[in-house]
């Protein structure tokens, strides 16, 4: 089955929270969520809303990013399908600190906050799951830090590729993924031109190759340990 035809409720089942909850619980999940649409370049999410939910890439691929004072676009973290975020602000009962925009047309998957914490009430081991996501996502962002503050931009493209490979904030992705040159530059902070550089610089390295309609990771390791 592929994430196009995937319908809302088999999405909500397919997830790693989802094996951790009863039966009745997942009963009000399924009854609760809801479905959205976002068109290429819409936003799912605005800074500055109100928190209403916990959201889920059902397909698609959206960016998590922001403004900095001199205006420069500042992204901190792609998600692509199968990945769920906003756990933080909804804990920490914040509006949104970022916007969070889709790169392609998205199908997005909203779990009511009443819901979520719920959940959190009643499942501790959903509870379990979401302290390993905070630290999962914590982790992502020390090497974002690094990322900009230290590396160039071939090791960039190649350890923004290898940070979507993680079983638990992104689980069933494919070594093919599904994501194009343009997407990669949005990711990695660098133009579609200088991304198609350091793809073809990894791709005679040995790490992927660049197939019709993605990129195919040869070498994951590899990605993660690159330094150019």
């Amino acid at each position: 089955m592929t994430n196009q035809t995937q319908t809302l409720i088999e999405h909500l089942r397919s997830t790693i929270w989802a094996r951790t909850l009863t039966s009745a619980e997942m009963i009000r999940v399924e009854a609760d969520c809801f479905e959205q649409f976002v068109p290429k370049g819409g936003f799912v999410c605005r800074k500055g809303e109100a928190l209403d939910n916990w959201v889920g890439i059902i397909d698609g691929l959206v960016k998590i990013n922001n403004f900095s004072p001199s205006g420069k676009n500042v992204t901190f973290a792609g998600v692509p399908t199968g990945g769920w975020f906003g756990e933080g602000s909804l804990l920490k009962d914040q509006t949104r600190k970022y916007d969070v925009m889709a790169l392609r047309d998205t199908r997005v998957a909203r779990m009511p906050r009443d819901t979520f914490e719920w959940l959190l009430e009643v499942s501790l081991p959903f509870t379990r799951f979401l302290l390993m996501q905070l630290n999962e996502r914590l982790g992502q962002f020390i090497g974002l830090v690094e990322n900009d503050r230290m590396l160039d931009i071939d090791t960039r493209v190649a350890r923004c590729l290898a940070a979507m490979f993680n079983s638990h904030l992104y689980p069933g992705l494919e070594k093919l993924v599904q994501i194009s040159q343009e997407e990669i530059g949005y990711l990695s902070g660098a133009s579609r031109q200088r991304a198609n550089q350091a793809l073809q610089l990894l791709e005679k390295e040995g790490l992927l190759r660049l197939d019709y309609g993605g990129i195919r990771v040869l070498d994951l390791e590899g990605l993660r340990h690159f330094q150019a």
